[in-house]
């Protein structure tokens, strides 16, 4: 399936019904007074968040979404139907937008949560409901009132407790597929991974947590190099975030420098980024020409006050041991939000 993180649809509600003017007229009831009846409200366009989906590619053809509208009051003091509303399920996490002003209009973090896109007009008043002691017999109805219509922005941003981020060919789809049943597409050659890839943790006595993946990271990102950083807002409702690096690309790759690079257009993207906390793991320990150098670099991380821990995504080496670092940080962070 195609993955689709944004969706620009068009919305509108269903008109009200017009209220109907009428005469009771019947054998042997003389001035039978006015009985129209109010016409139906019109039907409201619904958007509800569903966690079974993960894309917004079903919200791309077509973009007109349009509720039905109420039906006309009829004589006899007969209301109109209601318009069927029309509800339109997107994926949990999703961010609605009014496309012309750029106002955020709902957050749908919940699974079921829904929001009224669109409210539908309401239903015009019959002449029965104009009758007064002085006047009875009005010959004024009202029309019903048009429904609410917008343009809209869908905005995906995955769900997922950990980032994964690094540059290409670090190894993050290879790291993704040993700890979580997630099979990302793993090949030797740069931006392998063309969309955010998401993984479910699960061990036993321990929380599960979920894990993206996130493709196209690289130095110059924010002036559009590589994938730009299109998928960072995926990383936004992260509560950890992990560097993936990697020194066996030569002498000269640096990971401390990779990783205030890859910092630095965290910051280009969204200064509150920064604010996450952050754990460093390098990968391919498994080849003895990294494992020779990587253990020069763990005093630079731990004078920053990052954790370094040294994995190999290909034969697990030290993969629980980040595993239960990151599940216990995890849970450290819930038990603060609880005591908030």
């Amino acid at each position: 399936m195609k993955f689709v993180d944004e969706a620009k649809i068009h919305v509108k509600a269903g008109d009200g019904g017009n209220g109907c003017i009428s005469f009771r007229r019947e054998r042997f009831v003389p001035r039978g007074g006015p009985d129209g009846g109010d016409g139906g409200k019109g039907g409201d366009v619904i958007l509800q968040a569903d966690s079974q989906l993960a894309t917004l590619l079903d919200l791309t053809y077509p973009k007109l979404f349009r509720a039905q509208r109420g039906t006309h009051g009829k004589g006899k003091n007969q209301t109109g139907r209601n318009g069927e509303g029309l509800t339109i399920r997107v994926p949990t996490g999703t961010i609605v937008r009014d496309d012309q002003t750029g106002e955020i209009l709902q957050d749908l973090l919940l699974e079921s949560q829904s929001f009224i896109a669109a409210a539908g007009g309401r239903g015009g008043r019959g002449n029965a409901r104009f009758a007064t002691s002085t006047q009875r017999a009005p010959r004024r109805a009202e029309k019903g009132e048009k429904g609410e219509e917008r343009w809209l922005r869908l905005e995906l941003k995955l769900l997922a407790d950990v980032g994964l981020i690094g540059y290409p060919n670090v190894g993050k789809s290879t790291l993704l597929s040993k700890i979580s049943s997630a099979r990302p597409k793993i090949a030797d050659y740069p931006f392998t991974t063309l969309v955010p890839n998401l993984g479910v943790v699960t061990r036993e006595d321990q929380r599960p947590f979920v894990v993206a993946d996130i493709p196209g990271l690289i130095e110059g990102a924010s002036h559009g190099a590589g994938l730009g950083l299109i998928f960072l807002r995926h990383v936004e409702r992260t509560h950890l975030l992990i560097h993936l690096l990697d020194i066996f690309g030569g002498p000269a790759r640096d990971p401390v420098h990779d990783f205030h690079a890859l910092n630095q257009e965290l910051k280009a993207y969204d200064p509150s980024l920064l604010d996450k906390t952050q754990i460093v793991a390098l990968n391919k320990i498994d080849l003895p020409s990294v494992r020779d150098r990587a253990l020069a670099f763990g005093k630079s991380f731990e004078e920053m006050g990052v954790r370094l821990f040294l994995v190999s995504g290909k034969t697990g080496e030290g993969v629980e041991e980040l595993i239960n670092a990151v599940s216990q940080i995890l849970n450290r962070m819930s038990d603060q939000r609880d005591e908030l």
